[in-house]
């Protein structure tokens, strides 16, 4: 009988995050396979910042979110930084071992452990002091909602390309994005109710506007791997394509967007995103305002050039 060995302590999130800029498109990278891109703290807040980088960079006309390894994103591994006020360590208790796929498919991944459960332990730590009533919701504002907000809030398209099992936080940090590629091995879990949680990350507010109310609680209350294939059929995903054409579907798509109008692109992001929040008045008005204010950009001076020349347009970005 053997144990499960614990994964490396996290390194530098420099080095666990990776980046590169290419023909426009920001690849982000998560670069911690070993435990299946389970995420700690340094490294969501290096994805954020990268994220918000992104917005106002105008080399920058496009992202591209994926991993490397097994795994997408097994969720949160909270043990890389603070959990609250006075700068206390995020803890997952045991949860932060090596994953091995069988394991992350199968049954709960255990390192897509919450927020939630982080704070629970650490309020239930003998010696420690008495829990301060809202420990947990401030640590899911300012850890896995701010993770997703970023992604929403981004103003250039995101797009996730899935190359293995996405699971908790991870299956919302894809859902999340404008567009999602994935492998025909990828695995999507909502890991939440297996351990007696109500899904955080914005589990129930994004899973509904992509797949409806009652499929949405189906995925949510059983917590029920599903495949690649089967999430396209649903409506949760874009595109299944072979594990090892992944990378060329999602450069392929993510290179047409960055030579797309870019202002237009965000302004419609920003309007499909707001649609579902909004009553039919308020959505018009949002839209006129967004035509008015795309109309000022040279891009779509462009467009409108290319269309009475009889030519392929060119945007810049501007």
């Amino acid at each position: 009988m053997t144990s499960t060995p614990v994964s490396p302590e996290p390194g530098p999130a420099d080095s666990l995050i990776l980046h590169t800029t290419d023909n426009a498109v920001l690849w982000i990278t998560l670069n911690r396979p070993a435990a299946l891109n389970a995420l700690t703290w340094d490294q969501r807040e290096r994805v954020i910042t990268l994220l918000s980088d992104a917005s106002a960079d105008p080399a920058v006309r496009a992202v591209v979110l994926t991993a490397t390894g097994k795994g997408f994103c097994a969720g949160a591994d909270l043990r890389g930084g603070p959990g609250g006020e006075g700068g206390k360590p995020e803890t997952s208790g045991g949860e932060a071992k090596t994953q091995t796929p069988e394991r992350a498919a199968g049954n709960v991944p255990r390192a897509a452990g919450d927020e939630a459960r982080a704070a629970g332990d650490e309020a239930r730590t003998a010696g420690d002091e008495a829990r301060t009533a809202g420990d947990v919701a401030r640590m899911i504002r300012r850890g896995a909602q701010r993770l997703i907000t970023a992604v929403l809030d981004c103003e250039k398209p995101v797009l996730a390309a899935v190359n293995g099992t996405a699971a908790g936080l991870g299956a919302h940090l894809a859902l999340a994005c404008d567009l999602v590629v994935a492998a025909e091995s990828a695995t999507f879990i909502e890991v939440f109710v297996r351990r007696g949680l109500v899904p955080d990350g914005g589990g129930a507010y994004l899973l509904p506007r992509l797949v409806g109310p009652q499929r949405a609680k189906e995925l949510l209350f059983f917590g029920d791997a599903v495949t690649a294939s089967d999430a396209e059929r649903m409506g949760l995903i874009n595109r299944v394509v072979p594990d090892a054409g992944l990378e060329k579907a999602a450069r392929d798509w993510a290179e047409r967007l960055a030579t797309g109008p870019t202002r237009a692109l965000a302004l419609t992001k920003q309007l499909v995103n707001a649609s579902l929040d909004s009553d039919r008045g308020t959505a018009f008005a949002a839209e006129a305002a967004a035509q008015e204010i795309n109309m000022t950009t040279a891009d779509a001076r462009e467009g409108v050039a290319s269309f009475v020349e009889r030519r392929r347009p060119t945007y810049r970005g501007r």
